[in-house]
């Protein structure tokens, strides 16, 4: 039997996640939130069918730039995160450390080496880079900051075989 697992990926909501790109983790098995998320409320948006929520923090996901009463859930979220699917494993991370301005491939490579993909936020710039292993990818923003003619997200389709990344846009609508 070849399992597929769908998982949405977003990154950059800095406090508000688009319903429409909310509609498409609800329809996901796992989502990932590759950092600077903005509030807990913006994880709590996230449904994926299996309740699943791999997230990240990043470089503005600090405690003064969060409401007081989710700093708690603030300290659980890690700076680097790994989920094993069928056929290989994602990691998770900002980026920020790669380049403060964007991030390099080849050292999200490096430091990644025995992964399928690596995932990373903060340009707010969508990218599928699979010239290489492990891919990188960035879904861009997927809320309404910087969201680079509008907000967006990555959809990997996963199996033991086969890998599958489609990116998806919306309009801006403010």
């Amino acid at each position: 039997m070849n399992l597929v697992t769908t998982v949405a990926i977003i990154s950059d909501t800095h406090g508000e996640l688009d319903s429409r790109i909310a509609d498409i983790v609800r329809q996901s098995d796992i989502a990932i939130h590759a950092g600077d998320i903005g509030d807990a409320s913006v994880l709590d948006a996230m449904q994926p069918k299996s309740g699943r929520i791999v997230a990240v923090v990043g470089n503005n996901d600090y405690p003064v730039l969060w409401p007081v009463d989710h700093h708690e859930r603030l300290e659980t979220i890690p700076e680097i995160a790994q989920i094993d699917l069928p056929g290989g494993t994602i990691a998770v991370e900002h980026g920020d450390r790669h380049d403060r301005i964007a991030p390099d491939h080849d050292s999200l490579r490096n430091a990644f080496s025995n992964i399928r993909l690596v995932v990373y936020g903060h340009t707010h710039k969508m990218v599928v880079d699979d010239s290489a292993l492990p891919w990188v990818a960035n879904p861009g923003a997927s809320g309404y900051t910087r969201t680079h003619g509008g907000p967006s997200c990555l959809l990997l389709t996963a199996s033991e075989f086969k890998w599958e990344i489609e990116s998806i846009r919306f309009e801006d609508q403010i």
